[in-house]
């Protein structure tokens, strides 16, 4: 018996979601940090199993937006709950808040069914705190199932996979069986060039970029890619490009290494820093930076 759906990872901001699939992929898929609404788009990652094929939905935070970039992001996670076989809604084992309604809520209003993981449980210096917690949930939503993990430990991550694998309809893999994300190429070595900009610029510019990936050239035994970092402002451009170049240099650095070992080849990363004013506020900018419209709901 083969089982196939779609999984939608829920959660705010910063809970561990795309921690959470790289960690079930057993790959890195989705970019990380420390910074809250790093996660942009929902990302789709395939787990292939004997018994299943499990379509993972890596989605942004969900908050209450206030500018149009946000808003995109806020979108783009309630859009992936409409018509999923089953939702994960991610808290952190620190105890439930008030950002955590705003989730349920959405959840509610998709009707989908869903389990809770409560993440991060490596942090809980007191694990007699853990019982309390599990039954405030249980009196919060009628959830299939309450998974205490640690996604960063990979613990317990089994169970869950056992818990969400038993709840998807039977039938046949929708993607090959070597597939890992329905993105193409560009978007993920965007991702990674992205990710490495807000690690080494988080304190600066935590969210004021966006990258696009203008070229790709795969020559033998080599890849040649040509991308763009975005800031909104003169002063933010020439902080990412770094007193003689050294900051883009470094980005460039990070993210050459990952990109090898995203194509298992050689890589050479030419990047650009350009300036397009306000573009996290305004739809046409968005639009043009790739970000699409969010369907409405």
């Amino acid at each position: 018996m083969s089982r196939c759906g779609h999984v939608a990872l829920a959660g705010r901001p910063n809970v561990g979601k795309s921690t959470l699939m790289n960690h079930l992929l057993g790959v890195k898929l989705s970019i990380t940090s420390r910074k809250p609404q790093t996660t942009r788009h929902a990302l789709i990652g395939i787990l292939n199993r004997e018994d299943a094929q499990v379509i993972f939905v890596d989605t942004p935070g969900i908050h209450v937006p206030r500018r149009a970039l946000n808003r995109y992001m806020v979108g783009q996670a309630v859009g992936s709950l409409t018509g999923v076989d089953l939702a994960v809604m991610l808290i952190e084992a620190s105890g439930w808040q008030a950002g955590d309604d705003v989730v349920l809520d959405r959840i509610a209003k998709a009707d989908v069914p869903c389990l809770c993981a409560i993440n991060k449980i490596d942090r809980l210096r007191a694990k007699d705190r853990l019982l309390p917690l599990i039954d405030d949930i249980r009196h919060r939503h009628d959830f299939e199932a309450i998974v205490p993990v640690s996604a960063l430990r990979n613990a317990a991550l089994d169970v869950l996979a056992t818990e969400i694998i038993e709840r998807l309809p039977e039938g046949p893999p929708l993607y090959g069986d070597d597939a890992l994300t329905d993105r193409p190429l560009e978007f993920l070595i965007g991702e990674i060039v992205r990710e490495k900009a807000m690690r080494r610029l988080g304190a600066e510019l935590p969210h004021q970029t966006a990258v696009t990936v203008e070229d790709i050239t795969r020559k033998p035994g080599c890849a040649d890619v040509h991308a763009v970092i975005y800031v909104e402002r003169a002063s933010q451009k020439r902080i990412a490009i770094g007193k003689g170049g050294t900051m883009l240099k470094s980005i460039g650095e990070d993210a050459r290494k990952d990109i090898e070992a995203l194509l298992a080849e050689k890589a050479m990363l030419r990047l650009w820093v350009k300036v397009a004013p306000h573009w996290s506020e305004r739809a046409g900018t968005l639009t043009r930076l790739g970000y699409r419209a969010p369907p409405k709901g």
